[in-house]
């Protein structure tokens, strides 16, 4: 079978479009799929013909990132023959390796009193390397503490075990997605206040992208909205969650009231003589003025917010009954329509807040000690 000879108007052509290529990137050679393969190499050899060195490396780019097979072909013929017939191909430039990482799992713990939590990120990077971010989120300052870097697998599961031996508060794991979702809300705070996350987050930053802030975790198996605001059993016991380990840091901050707990001292040191109901009643209402005063709609979202993130975790943690008190306060916490002095939590929240601001108005405990302001 002989060959048929290329067509020199074809040839010609197509070095009219590789010289078009010339000043453009090689990545965009879509153009020269029109011609055969044939007619490709013939054009190609005839630019490699010219010997200059603008020539030679268009070629040379081609065969490394020329988008269709048939022209990366077609340029490394050409080079081939080229070094053949011993002519010196500039070396093309290593293309470089493309790193990249995933959230793979993650870890977060129950939320304290001041708002905070730990949150941990593991990502695996494309060759399997692992790298964990370790950080405290505060529903008020966003992100307070961020460290971290590689480890091995038996590296991070000696600090699994320790950490669940030492933390007070339940470690649990969670969905990848939920946990990035947490880090992008903390960073939607930081732009709203204006602030910026510890300078260690920064290597750390392009990891997370542009994940969206989670709305708090759904926990309709536990109780459905509708339950909770019928059963109002539930509320009545809601001051018992106050008692449980996990929420042992939580009450209203000592600072925001002072004046109160040393009215409250004052009654229970007064030189009258008065009934206990008398007094009882004189204490209530000083506890009920805190929560009016205090627990403003932007605070009863806060601690709602904590109480429907602890009800997920009484869930997660086998504690039903817990969640679904907790879930059901923070719905009442929600509801502006229902007076947060009626709901026992958040008078037990007072309470206790009122107790501690008492120790440090009698100087037995330290006000940073007692303090619900976010700290590192």
């Amino acid at each position: 079978m002989v060959a048929r000879p290329v067509d020199d108007e074809a040839v010609l052509a197509c070095l009219a479009t590789l010289a078009a290529t010339l000043t453009a990137s090689p990545a965009q050679s879509e153009s020269l799929d029109a011609f055969s393969p044939r007619m490709l190499e013939a054009a190609l050899g005839a630019l490699a013909r010219r010997g200059d060195d603008a020539a030679l490396r268009l070629i040379t780019a081609l065969a490394e990132r020329a988008p269709s097979k048939q022209a990366r072909k077609a340029a490394r013929r050409a080079l081939y023959c080229l070094t053949q017939a011993g002519v010196s191909v500039p070396p093309t430039d290593p293309q470089p390796v493309v790193k990249r990482q995933r959230a793979r799992r993650a870890w977060v713990s129950g939320v304290d009193g001041t708002g905070s939590r730990a949150v941990w990120v593991l990502f695996e990077g494309s060759f399997g390397d692992l790298a964990l971010c370790a950080l405290i989120l505060n529903d008020q300052a966003g992100i307070l503490e961020s460290a971290g870097g590689a480890i091995s697998k038996k590296r991070l599961e000696s600090e699994l075990r320790s950490l669940r031996q030492s933390q007070k508060l339940p470690w649990l794991d969670i969905p990848p997605g939920r946990a990035t979702g947490l880090v992008a809300e903390a960073l939607a705070l930081h732009a709203r206040r204006g602030t910026a996350p510890p300078p260690e987050f920064s290597r750390w930053r392009t990891l997370f992208g542009e994940a969206a802030p989670e709305p708090p975790p759904m926990i309709a198996e536990v109780l459905t909205a509708s339950e909770a605001t019928s059963d109002l059993t539930l509320l009545d016991h809601s001051a018992e969650l106050l008692h449980l380990p996990e929420l042992a840091s939580w009450f209203l901050d000592p600072g925001a009231i002072e004046s109160e707990a040393l009215e409250l001292l004052e009654a229970k040191e007064s030189r009258l003589v008065l009934s206990d109901q008398l007094k009882a009643e004189c204490e209530a209402a000083i506890v009920e003025r805190v929560v009016d005063r205090v627990l403003t709609p932007e605070a009863r979202g806060l601690w709602a917010r904590r109480l429907s993130e602890m009800a997920w975790i009484f869930h997660a943690t086998g504690c039903p009954r817990e969640a679904r008190i907790a879930y059901a306060t923070a719905l009442a916490l929600e509801d502006s329509e229902r007076v947060p002095r009626q709901l026992p939590f958040a008078r037990g929240l007072a309470e206790r807040g009122l107790a501690f601001a008492s120790e440090v108005t009698l100087g037995r405990v330290s006000a940073a000690e007692v303090s619900r302001a976010p700290r590192k």
